[in-house]
């Protein structure tokens, strides 16, 4: 038999192995949640502070988050959330949506994703490390 032959029906079957997990043998705590309760969430890059504002934002497994994050500054920013895939790039004065469903609980950090610069803020130094922020999932009751 032909290796590519070979190769091809391994590949298959490995797909139709995790796809079958995943409809039939996956543990029920395990399964993505999704309540169907949608939260709207506006996130600004304060201007010349190198600051997301809210810095915290608390939220429940399952919620559906459509957040609008607003680039003050007249310089380029990034938003991301590694742990639900969210990579966006901000161009100056300009307002960007991202959406994602909360499906794990715990804190999850967003940050700036493109480096611009450093300033002095009410007498505290800040630069593109300082503009974090934490999104805290509530697990939901019931849900291991």
């Amino acid at each position: 038999m032909n290796k590519f032959i070979l190769l091809l029906i391994v590949g298959i079957t490995v797909v139709l192995a995790g796809v079958g997990y995943r409809l039939f043998l996956i543990p029920e705590s395990s399964k993505p949640v999704e309540t169907g309760k949608v939260v709207e969430v506006t996130i600004i890059a304060k201007k010349n502070e190198w600051r997301f504002k809210p810095e915290d934002i608390v939220i429940n497994q399952g919620d559906r988050i459509i957040a609008t994050v607003v680039n003050e500054d007249d310089y380029d920013h990034g938003f991301a959330i590694d742990a639900y895939g969210i990579s966006q790039r901000m161009p100056a004065k300009s307002t960007v949506t991202v959406e994602f469903v909360a499906t794990r609980p715990g804190d999850f950090q967003y940050y700036c994703s493109v480096p611009c610069g450093e300033g002095d803020i009410d007498g505290e130094h800040r630069d593109h490390f300082d503009m974090i922020g934490t999104i805290k999932v509530n697990q939901l009751v019931g849900i291991h």
